[in-house]
């Protein structure tokens, strides 16, 4: 009797053991381990960054609604971009700053997929987009005549529309896939958001389907993008080597020379991370360079645009100027 107790405790401790380690509830979040005096400084400069950041974004979304100078499809897809860029960091900013604060911290199931969902929505919008606005400054250099008759409000439209719409789709299927894989523990991610390389490092179910929906879907909607921008650029760079004055080359570079700045920080971070990753490369370079496209390039495309664009800048002292005026 008291053998077959034993075995019957022994066969309920596994049973209770295998279904706690299949349901995990939260994962742990590690962040950066550090010194108290470091995580302090780091706290206080992503928050200032995240403050800057929105900030900067929610003036340009600002300048382009009221100021009718700034109301053409350049800024209108400018503006597009500083939504999408107040939406990536505001998904993974303020859970990080407690992160940091706290030595880790725990995110929820629901919340880590749905961070990872809108993490990975906003990346894919951001390659059609900025893929949309190679396009618009093909047409104006390359056709400027018949600028005004292409980029209508309606193609604009149609044009920002289309990339939420199926960035938000394409994500929707590999965000459930992920939901679905069985996580057993250990619920531990040496990240600082919920990135899908690290949730399929500790899923302890098979992967390769998820794996597959990356290859199929995240393929197609990096590289043609990226290619269609070559092409744009190559074309652009052309016809600005045809015109014949340096003030004309100079003035037609200038309206492309933000969004290639922009372009170049951004596809240069993703394809390091996530394409074309080294062998070498530590989860502390993983680390920095994620924090490039989620932290810093939302905080720098507003600066680059404004720093660039003569009319942002006028829009802006205008605004300073009849505020100081008013007092």
């Amino acid at each position: 009797m008291l053998t077959e107790h034993k075995e019957c405790s022994l066969l309920f401790s596994f049973f209770t053991q295998e279904r706690n380690h299949t349901i995990v509830t939260d994962f742990l979040l590690l962040g950066f381990q550090s010194s108290k005096y470091l995580r302090i400084f780091l706290f206080c400069l992503f928050l200032l960054i995240y403050c800057g950041t929105v900030c900067g974004n929610l003036l340009i979304i600002m300048l382009v609604s009221i100021n009718k100078n700034l109301q053409t499809p350049m800024y209108f897809f400018i503006s597009q971009l500083s939504v999408s860029d107040i939406l990536l960091t505001t998904n993974i900013v303020p859970k990080m700053l407690q992160i940091i604060l706290h030595t880790g911290g725990t995110i929820t199931f629901i919340g880590c997929i749905t961070q990872l969902y809108i993490f990975c929505a906003s990346v894919v919008f951001e390659c059609l987009l900025l893929t949309v606005m190679s396009y618009d400054r093909y047409v104006a250099i390359c056709n400027p005549l018949h600028y005004a008759t292409i980029m209508t409000r309606t193609c604009c439209m149609k044009l920002a529309i289309i990339p939420w719409c199926c960035s938000f789709s394409a994500t929707l299927i590999e965000a459930v896939t992920t939901a679905m894989l069985t996580f057993c523990g250990p619920n531990v991610i040496d990240h600082f958001f919920c990135d899908m390389n690290a949730l399929l490092d500790i899923a302890c179910s098979d992967t390769s389907i998820v794996h597959l929906e990356i290859t199929l879907l995240g393929t197609p909607l990096v590289i043609i993008p990226t290619i269609i921008i070559i092409i744009s650029y190559a074309k652009i760079i052309a016809a600005i080597l045809r015109i014949p004055s340096n003030s004309g080359r100079q003035k037609a570079f200038s309206t492309c020379s933000s969004h290639l700045t922009v372009v170049s920080i951004f596809y240069l971070t993703l394809f390091s991370i996530y394409v074309f990753p080294t062998q070498k490369q530590t989860m502390n370079i993983s680390k920095l360079l994620s924090l490039l496209y989620t932290v810093f390039t939302p905080f720098i495309n507003p600066i680059i645009y404004s720093l660039r664009n003569n009319n942002i800048s006028e829009a802006v002292n205008k605004i300073i100027h009849l505020k100081s005026i008013n007092l």
